[in-house]
């Protein structure tokens, strides 16, 4: 059984996959309380009846240098394997061009070796996350560039902490742009803002790239702007559990 997990800035992803079953149980943890992560992760194991022994592999991506070492610890101590991280010595050995490395998160580098193995073509993976993020992937597999916004928790969550009179409103599409009350006005400007911002991106991303490309969305915000997902030819919110899967069966 293979246990991957995912460091992001938001949550810390814990993964099962087993190659007869594909993907199972999955844990999340706030990343901001990772001391206890460790702890957590060991009860979660106990109340869904998964012995350790039956992981015989962990792959790991962070993008939180400061809870990696922590993490790291917990995981060795309970399973007794030293887990494969995806970082700057096995970005070397991946079929990835990448320009400046130690720049780039390692969860866009899994997303991005996850979707071109998938199509073998250009492809841009659009991640719903703490950020919003637009990586664009070359024919040859080179990884060109990303675009990076805030993601839409994150804005929604600046307007409201910056604001003394906009209250946090729910994350749902509102069939107008015109609010008629505080809530929908805030929805309107953020979300079908977003809309705007998405489609703006990925038109001009795939102007730049020749106008070919499959478009892949993941993040666990993948599910809310519903009128740009007919653009996608791909949506898949484990992909960056995928593609650490993807790299520790070839490089682990």
């Amino acid at each position: 059984m293979l246990l991957a997990v995912d460091i992001g800035n938001t949550d810390i992803v814990f993964g099962f996959f087993e190659q007869e079953k594909g993907w199972g149980a999955e844990m999340r943890h706030p990343s901001a309380h990772y001391t206890t992560a460790g702890k957590t992760f060991k009860n979660w194991l106990v109340e869904h009846s998964i012995s350790p022994h039956l992981i015989n592999k962990v792959v790991l991506s962070s993008v939180v240098p400061g809870v990696t070492p922590s993490l790291l610890a917990s995981l060795k101590s309970l399973t007794g394997i030293d887990p494969l991280i995806l970082g700057m010595e096995l970005y070397e050995k991946l079929p990835l061009d990448i320009d400046n490395p130690e720049e780039i998160g390692s969860d866009l580098v899994a997303n991005a070796y996850a979707a071109y193995q998938m199509f073998q073509k250009a492809c841009i993976i659009v991640d719903f996350g703490t950020a919003l993020t637009f990586t664009a992937v070359s024919s040859a597999g080179e990884i060109m560039g990303v675009a990076i916004a805030p993601g839409l928790k994150t804005a929604m969550k600046s307007l409201f902490a910056n604001t003394a009179q906009l209250p946090m409103v729910p994350l749902d599409l509102p069939d107008s742009v015109i609010g008629k009350n505080t809530a929908h006005a805030v929805q309107a400007g953020i979300l079908v803002g977003y809309v705007g911002l998405v489609n703006e991106v990925l038109d001009r991303m795939m102007a730049e790239m020749g106008g070919e490309a499959a478009l892949v969305a993941t993040g666990g915000l993948s599910s809310i702007l519903k009128p740009v997902h007919k653009r996608f030819d791909h949506i898949d919110r484990k992909l960056t559990l995928e593609g650490l899967r993807m790299i520790s069966e070839k490089y682990g």
